[in-house]
């Protein structure tokens, strides 16, 4: 694969850009119009099948571009064509961030938005520290499941939105809800009935209140 450009306004591209432990494939797209901020996704487990084509990745992904900002999601380390091995959400942090870097260094001064879904929305919340975003969203994020011996990640000193289903058969939503209970400030908790943890049918639900959230709190 090709290392990833820059592509016309209005248009895409995939390729890879260095990692910590080799090339991270990526995909970008730019606005047509002026550049309203930069965003970076984050996909969910793995080891379970997630990589950056899932749904609700695309859906966060989306968002971002119809507001405007150059967005990319990329694959962690392993899945796709992006090289090392899985890391325990270690390595993947680094990943995110070094995805992070590079979009920073091709728009220069533009705000970020940082989002992530499951595994991928630990990992955000892990780099979110170092990459101060100025939006925060996690979608369904896990916190003891897959990292029982992590403490947990510092409050990212942004807005943060975290949607998650009360039904949820893969992360427990009573844990994700104790955990977020202990941050200061808290952040906004929008829980959802009956759409499981992978929204099947629900992801127009989490389009309008993500966009929301973003529109509410982005500024100038």
């Amino acid at each position: 694969m090709i290392p990833l450009d820059i592509p016309a306004p209005g248009a895409s591209a995939r390729g890879l850009i260095d990692g910590p432990v080799g090339g991270i494939e990526c995909l970008l797209t730019v606005p047509e119009g002026a550049v309203s901020g930069i965003a970076v996704t984050c996909h969910p487990h793995p080891l379970y099948g997630g990589e950056m084509g899932n749904k609700v990745v695309y859906t966060l992904d989306s968002v971002a571009q119809k507001l405007g900002m150059a967005a990319i999601r990329f694959n962690f380390r392993g899945v796709g064509a992006s090289q090392g091995e899985h890391d325990q959400a270690r390595g993947e942090t680094e990943d995110c961030l070094t995805v992070i870097s590079w979009l920073r260094a091709q728009f220069p001064g533009k705000k970020l938005l940082l989002m992530g879904f499951s595994f991928g929305s630990f990992v955000s919340l892990s780099a979110a520290e170092r990459a101060k975003p100025a939006v925060l969203v996690s979608i369904a994020p896990p916190f003891g499941k897959y990292f029982p011996d992590a403490s947990h990640p510092s409050h990212p000193e942004c807005p943060w939105l975290i949607i998650h289903s009360r039904d949820d058969e893969v992360v427990s939503h009573e844990e994700t809800s104790q955990v977020l209970a202990g941050y200061d400030p808290k952040p906004r908790l929008l829980s959802v009935d009956g759409a499981g943890h992978f929204f099947h049918g629900r992801l127009g639900e989490i389009r309008t209140q993500v966009r929301g959230f973003i529109q509410a709190n982005w500024g100038n």
